[in-house]
Parts: C-alpha cells; sequence; structure tokens
C-alpha cells in the first residue's frame, strides 16, 4: 500500500469510529473526528503528517 493511501484510510477508520462512539457511547467522541480533521489541514499546509511518518517506519510504498 502506497503512502498516501494508507494515510487516507486511516483517517476514514479514525473518523468512522469516533462517529461511532459518538453515537453509542459519548458525544465527546466528536473531539477525535475534530482532531483528525485538523491534522489533514494542518498537513496540506505544512507537508508534515504524523501518521505518514509512522506508515513509512512500517513499511508502507513511497
Amino acid at each position: 500500500m502506497k503512502v498516501e493511501n494508507g494515510v487516507r484510510l486511516l483517517a476514514g477508520i479514525m473518523i468512522l469510529i469516533s462517529v461511532l462512539f459518538t453515537l453509542l457511547l459519548s458525544p465527546w467522541f466528536l473531539v477525535l473526528t475534530g482532531f483528525v480533521g485538523l491534522n489533514l489541514v494542518q498537513s496540506a499546509f505544512t507537508g508534515f503528517c504524523p501518521a505518514e511518518a509512522i506508515l513509512k517506519k512500517m513499511g508502507a510504498r513511497v
């Protein structure tokens, strides 16, 4: 899997988990959704994405 696709997959999974937990457990899990969104915006402007660095260390293709 390429790193770019991995980042999108990870972000999508985190958002879906956050929405599910919000519905089942607590509205505070929307904070996780906001964090994921802010991280995506930040990475678009700075070019640095922590998830990308982690995926590269795990062996994802560039």
